[in-house]
């Protein structure tokens, strides 16, 4: 970056080696004279040459006075002239000078005694136009002006990135003075700031020449030492006129309103984003416990390390709760879930889904949901802990954990008070604020509404569940030459109880009627429309009735319920004829098992569901012989969303037939695991049958009554 030229001492005066001359002179075309002590010029310069606009050759030997000032001030600049050269002292100042065209130019001169080896007396004369010197000023006062005044920080840096100048602007950003900046460095300056990236950009500057623009930086000065600010730094290559490299200089904006403006835009659209996400996350099904869950998941780690879902107990049971002053608090954890550095010890020291536990009545968690407002620690000390945890080992946990920060508010619905959502910082380093707990409260109440909903379906749910199992039979394993087993399964826990339903009937003769039905709907109201099919079943059966006829029958009742319709399948299982007479109204077909043989779909007439009513049913007989298995089941064991019943019942067949040896409970068992999972939409009844040797001989066989078709 340097060339021969001049020599240049360092900052601490050693010689530094030829370097480009400045370039200055060549702009202010300084010219020189020197004069003997009678006024003739024995040297001119080239830039006199310019300036007056004679040639050397014209200007060598004349008296200076003749060819240089014009005629308004000669005598003064002789008196001048004479002063100088006898008392050595310099003189300066500005007249017009004449030149060889005839014109004039105002023209600054600086006149100073030579004295030459032998005693010779010579007088220099350095003269240059005005008009350049005058702009030259304007150039230089304008520029230290503008850096003075500028509400910019800023500073050049030399070519080892040491400070020669830092203007008030900079000096109040950085919070040190000017003479404490001048010849350090930047991280010599200010130690506390990361100035690593600025500095690697400035040496790229002096070795590219490329300027940086807008380089962002984050930190803290002597200026306001306890607040984080943030900057723009800018670098150019700073170059005098002939382009030798001076070094960098370099402009800071303090822009932290705008960052910190920036960070609560972000922060906003943070929290917008996440209430979206909980809109979309949470109350996704009707289950209270994953409800809860879904609200934990989109707190943690957003909001918060650490996140509890707690109801108070009597809310789960169905019940209002008010808490008094001294009572505690009697909560039932359902979702805690963490993340980050010390959420372990945190979850160790939360409460377990499902467990119930007693919050005493100074608790934080207590005083949310006694009064319904939230509880904010920005900073946890010590002493808080204690309040936070449910006992003393919970809290040395806490402790462990490092939790600093804390926050609960209360889940209201409808203007109960349902439980708390806890939350707790460990890893993340900033305390709650106003802004977190708005954004708590506002995941709070929406989840509320939905785990209100899930508890009140749940309950509601658990209702129609206890009355479906209240309607469905008790029966012996063994009956009339039958060896029975029977399973009923709810849907998922998100979808309402059915109206499936089985039944085994004893009648005259030994014989014995199976029953299995599904009533359309769901709920309360499909449960005590099942419970008088039932007994209408029941009923009817005991008259000893043909199959069909039975059917015919219940339609008749159903058909004068109010928008009711069933399926059903009814078979009578004679074990002295060794045949079951069934009839089927809409249902799914049973399957027969033969001993020692492969499971087979029956093919009956499907009939239509009870109902519809002006179709007539019809009864088909059936052999079934002892060791042989009849298996009746309703739809939900076999459909789904996403595979076709044909599928579905060869994956049955191919279950049924895989396993001759097993017992019956065991079959049960198999096919409700493997066909239905806890999460489908639809509730199974299952009734397996197999026939057992009669208690007497067994009669031949007899012809199926006319109208009956033989399987």
């Amino acid at each position: 970056m340097s060339s021969a030229g001049s020599s240049q001492g360092d900052g601490d005066g050693g010689a530094r080696g030829p370097v480009r001359p400045s370039g200055l002179l060549d702009v202010l075309r300084v010219a020189s004279v020197v004069l003997d002590p009678e006024g003739r010029i024995v040297l001119w310069s080239p830039q006199a040459e310019e300036l007056f606009g004679y040639g050397a050759e014209e200007a060598l030997g004349q008296y200076a006075a003749r060819i240089m000032v014009h005629e308004q001030y000669l005598d003064l600049v002789v008196t001048l002239f004479s002063e100088v050269m006898r008392t050595g002292q310099s003189w300066a100042g500005a007249f017009p000078i004449r030149r060889k065209d005839g014109g004039t130019r105002l023209v600054e001169f600086r006149n100073v005694r030579l004295t030459d080896d032998q005693g010779g007396v010579y007088a220099l004369g350095l003269a240059v136009d005005q008009s350049t010197v005058h702009r030259m000023e304007q150039d230089v006062a304008l520029s230290t002006r503008i850096v003075a005044q500028s509400p910019i920080g800023l500073a050049v840096l030399d070519i080892d990135l040491r400070y020669v100048s830092v203007n008030p602007a900079l000096e109040r950003i950085n919070g040190v003075p000017v003479e404490e900046h001048l010849g350090h460095t930047i991280p010599e300056v200010l130690p506390q700031l990361e100035t690593a990236a600025v500095e690697a950009a400035a040496r790229q500057v002096l070795d590219t020449g490329k300027p940086v623009v807008d380089q962002f930086m984050i930190g803290r000065t002597p200026a306001d030492p306890d607040e984080d600010h943030a900057w723009t730094a800018s670098l150019f290559r700073l170059e005098n006129a002939l382009g030798s490299v001076l070094g960098v200089a370099l402009s800071v904006v303090d822009v932290t309103e705008q960052y910190r403006t920036g960070l609560e835009a972000e922060r906003a659209r943070r929290r917008l984003a996440l209430v979206a996400d909980a809109s979309a996350r949470i109350g996704t099904t009707l289950d209270l416990e994953r409800t809860a869950r879904e609200l934990a998941e989109v707190a943690v780690p957003e909001l918060a390390d650490v996140a509890a879902v707690d109801l108070l107990d009597t809310v789960v049971l169905g019940r209002r709760s008010t808490l008094g002053p001294a009572e505690p608090a009697v909560i039932r954890a359902l979702a805690v879930r963490g993340t980050g550095a010390g959420s372990g010890d945190a979850l160790l020291a939360a409460d377990q889904p499902g467990r119930v536990a007693r919050y005493a009545p100074d608790r934080f968690v207590t005083e949310c949901v006694r009064t319904g407002l939230p509880v904010m620690l920005p900073q946890v000390k010590n002493g808080d802990l204690p309040r936070i945890a449910r006992s003393a080992e919970a809290a040395e946990l806490l402790g462990r954990a490092g939790v600093h920060s804390y926050l609960a508010v209360p889940l209201i619905a409808h203007g109960e008070v349902l439980g708390a959502l806890d939350l707790k910082r460990t890893g993340n380093p900033l305390p709650f604020d106003e802004d977190d707990l708005l954004l708590a409260r506002e995941l709070a109440a929406r989840a509320a509404v939905q785990i209100d909903n899930a508890r009140w379906y749940q309950s509601a749910r658990d209702a129609a569940l206890t009355l479906q199992r209240s309607l469905l039979p008790s029966h012996p394993p063994v009956t009339g030459g039958l060896e029975v087993a029977s399973r009923y399964q709810p849907a998922g826990a998100t979808s309402e109880v059915g109206g499936d339903w089985f039944d085994v009937i004893p009648l005259d003769g030994g014989r014995t009627a199976l029953v299995v039905g599904d009533v359309m709907g769901s709920g309360i109201p499909a449960a005590a429309t099942m419970g008088r099919l039932r007994t209408a079943t029941n009923t009817l059966a005991s008259l000893g009735l043909d199959p069909a006829v039975l059917l015919e029958h219940l339609d008749r009742i159903v058909g004068g319920l109010e928008e009711a319709i069933a399926t059903c399948v009814y078979a009578v299982h004679d074990p002295r004829e060794r045949q079951c007479l069934i009839a089927n109204a809409g249902h799914v077909p049973p399957v027969r098992v033969r001993a020692g043989g492969a499971p087979e779909l029956l093919d009956l007439p499907t009939g239509v569901p009870l109902g519809v009513g002006g179709v007539k049913f019809s009864t088909t007989v059936v052999g079934i012989e002892p060791g042989d298995r009849l298996v009746l089941y309703t739809d939900g064991l076999v459909e789904t969303r996403h595979h076709s019943l044909d599928e579905r019942l060869d994956h049955l067949l191919s279950l049924l037939g895989g396993r001759p040896d097993s017992s019956l409970e065991e079959v049960c068992d198999l096919l409700l695991r493997t066909l239905h999972r806890p999460d489908d939409f639809d509730d199974v009844a299952l009734l397996i049958a197999r026939a057992t040797l009669p208690g007497g001989p067994a009669s031949p066989g007899r012809p199926a009554p006319s109208g009956r078709a033989t399987v």
